[in-house]
């Protein structure tokens, strides 16, 4: 096993300790290109790397669940190219880690990858792990963590921009059933998460749209009453954006 993959696997490296931190610094780097440059002369770079990751994310042990999910988002990151080419396994892998039983941990590294894959990939080739994404990822929007529900409103606007024609009638259909909780976390405790509600809720406005064949009734019950009055009273700015783009 080379050093990268001792990283991406989560396993410390032996550095020797006498060496200043520069140096050591330095070296590590190194060490660390160098490695890269020699794996991708093989013929397959990351095959045993990805089977025990694939092991690992279904330990017993919480920990070594998390340590996989970690290594996949730092191959996500590093190597794109590699993703594609084992993506199925990679979602597999990262939707089992989005429903871990106990752990948050496990959870959350699972969101980040996935948000990291959906924004360099642009949503393409996720087939129907859209809708296990959707469905678990709606449902942490109201989570008591403030780093579960950060990634949450972050992964769900990243399903929003990439929701496409295949699953326009789906997404729409879960956007509304999350209205009150894009309402209620713009007033989040946490800025970082109200930030990120109101960002996604955005890049959710054209689900909120009304159908052409409602386009007979009036402009007054066109409107959304609910969503108006909170809008009006903690984001007008939001309500005036609504209003321009004929979305309420």
């Amino acid at each position: 096993m080379d050093r990268t993959q001792r990283r991406i696997l989560g396993q410390p490296l032996s550095i020797p300790i006498t060496q200043p931190k520069k140096k050591r610094t330095s070296m590590m780097f190194l060490f660390s290109k160098v490695s890269w440059k020699l794996r991708f002369q093989k013929r397959e770079p990351l095959k045993n790397v990805f089977f025990i990751l694939a092991e690992r994310a279904r330990d017993p042990s919480a920990k070594k669940r998390h340590m996989a999910m970690r290594g996949l988002g730092t191959i996500a990151c590093e190597t794109p190219d590699k993703v594609r080419k084992y993506k199925r396994i990679v979602l597999d892998l990262l939707v089992h880690g989005l429903y871990d039983p106990v752990s948050s941990e496990v959870i959350h590294e699972s969101m980040k990858t996935l948000t990291t894959i959906l924004g360099k990939s642009q949503g393409k080739g996720l087939g129907s792990f859209f809708i296990d994404i959707t469905l678990q990822t709606r449902t942490l929007l109201d989570d008591e963590s403030d780093s579960l529900r950060y990634s949450a409103f972050v992964l769900f606007g990243q399903l929003a921009a990439f929701a496409g024609r295949k699953w326009k009638k789906f997404f729409t259909s879960q956007v509304k059933q999350t209205q009150d909780s894009l309402l209620i976390h713009l007033q989040d405790r946490n800025p970082q998460v109200a930030k990120a509600c109101k960002t996604t809720l955005r890049a959710c406005t054209p689900y909120l749209k009304q159908r052409k064949e409602y386009s007979f009734q009036s402009e007054e019950d066109q409107r959304n009453p609910k969503l108006c009055r909170q809008l009006s009273h903690y984001h007008p700015e939001l309500l005036q954006y609504f209003y321009a783009n004929k979305i309420l």
